[in-house]
């Protein structure tokens, strides 16, 4: 009985702090003006402009990160690390190894010096979770 008692008090002052943090974190952000919001999309739209044809995925990794969806180690959306819903679609060329496996398919490996052939042009669509 007492420990019921303990989890309940427990789970409401979680309940109460996590309420409090959200309040908090929202109203930092009504501070903020339109032009705040424009000055950080352009920020993120400059990053995402440092990746072109030529870049290896290393770079990439460093301004986006991997999407769920379907994949291959030479195709693949990848998501902004400045905010998820800014992605792009690449297409990579294998280095040091080959396009395809032995049975002709297209590799599943991904390779850090894989050279961006391909790269779309900034979109913005709701996260995919597989």
């Amino acid at each position: 009985m007492v420990q019921q008692l303990r989890l309940v008090v427990l789970l409401v002052g979680a309940l109460i702090g996590g309420a409090n943090a959200i309040q908090a974190n929202s109203q930092a952000h009504q501070g903020q003006s339109p032009q705040d919001h424009v000055a950080w999309v352009a920020q993120a739209l400059k990053r995402i402009q440092t990746i072109k044809p030529g870049t290896t995925r290393e770079a990439l990794l460093t301004v986006f990160t991997t999407e769920g969806g379907l994949y291959t180690g030479l195709q693949r959306t990848f998501v902004s690390r400045d905010c998820p819903f800014f992605k792009v679609d690449v297409e990579f060329q294998a280095v040091g190894r080959s396009n395809r496996d032995r049975n002709g398919r297209v590799t599943l490996v991904e390779g850090s010096q894989d050279i961006i052939l391909k790269i779309s042009r900034p979109y913005l669509q709701f996260s995919i979770v597989d």
